[in-house]
């Protein structure tokens, strides 16, 4: 996309992937998670997915692909909000814990949904149509 060199420069992904590290972090080692494999699994795939989407849209090069990923990432914002709230419902996680992850998730949903929207208002079409006619 003509706005970013790369997608490391996106904030989203930026946040993204501080956000998958305290997951890792918050899970790593947390004897209460070792029996629920499932739940553990399934958090650390959804917040690798939120900064893996970003990444796979965006080097597609289409801005409609982009934004389809972008998509993606978001719906796997919502995934791991709503996992949290079983590890907290589980004792798994504390109320602070809590607060902090969701509170990062839900800002990095609203940054996604502000580049979906500048997007999709944008006359970018992407890089693989630059030299298109």
């Amino acid at each position: 996309m003509s706005t970013f060199n790369r997608f490391e420069d996106i904030d989203a992904w930026k946040k993204s992937r501080i956000l998958d590290t305290e997951i890792f972090k918050t899970i790593d080692g947390n004897l209460k998670f070792s029996k629920d494999y499932s739940l553990k699994d399934q958090m650390l795939r959804s917040s690798g997915s939120v900064m893996d989407n970003i990444a796979e849209g965006f080097e597609r090069g289409g801005k409609n692909e982009f934004v389809h990923f972008l998509s993606i990432s978001k719906g796997s914002c919502g995934e791991l909000r709503s996992q949290i709230y079983r590890a907290l419902d589980r004792n798994y996680i504390s109320e602070s814990v809590f607060e902090k992850i969701k509170k990062e998730a839900e800002d990095i949903s609203g940054m996604l949904q502000g580049l979906i929207n500048y997007l999709n208002k944008s006359e970018i079409k992407g890089t693989k149509f630059k030299d298109r006619v």
